[in-house]
């Protein structure tokens, strides 16, 4: 499965492909985490809070290529990402095994994926330096077995994004 997330609605030339799956998280009712661990202690693999986050994070799962589209804020994801991110959580096993020297989640029957993540906004150098440090970081316990950051502002988006789902067609 092939899975573009995205914090803001795109325009996407798909070309009727029916592999892509395009979520805009922007129209999604989606709770914040409360850390309650619910979802690994009471209902292993599935979050307690029902609400549409529960739709999305088995795709992201399940995803082999994955196309992260936000905002980016200080560094970070933008707070509609970040939310949906915090929300994956259940993908994720609570025990711990060592990947380079450091601790990583075991995962829960995660594909592994190719990964582009789109930032976009005015991003200084230092926020994108940093920003490529949490993708770098994070990219172990995503289950990425590639992946690569590209940065536009956001009047590119939806061409930098239809440049890249082209890839995923060759």
């Amino acid at each position: 499965m092939k899975l573009i997330l995205s914090d803001k609605p795109l325009k996407i030339d798909r070309k009727n492909d029916d592999t892509i799956t395009f979520i805009d998280l922007s129209a999604l009712n989606i709770s914040n985490c409360i850390g309650c661990f619910g979802c690994w202690t009471k209902t292993p693999g599935k979050c307690v809070i029902r609400d549409d986050a529960t739709m999305v994070y088995p795709k992201i799962a399940a995803s082999d290529h994955l196309l992260y589209v936000s905002r980016i804020k200080y560094g970070g994801y933008d707070t509609v990402m970040k939310t949906m991110l915090e929300r994956a959580i259940p993908v994720q096993q609570a025990f711990i095994r060592m990947v380079n020297g450091e601790t990583h989640h075991v995962q829960r029957a995660v594909v592994p994926k190719k990964a582009v993540i789109l930032a976009y906004g005015e991003i200084s150098e230092e926020e994108q330096e940093l920003f490529r440090r949490l993708i770098t970081r994070n990219a172990h316990n995503m289950n990425f077995e590639s992946y690569h950051v590209r940065f536009c502002t956001e009047d590119a988006v939806d061409e930098t994004v239809n440049s890249e789902v082209e890839k995923w067609e060759k």
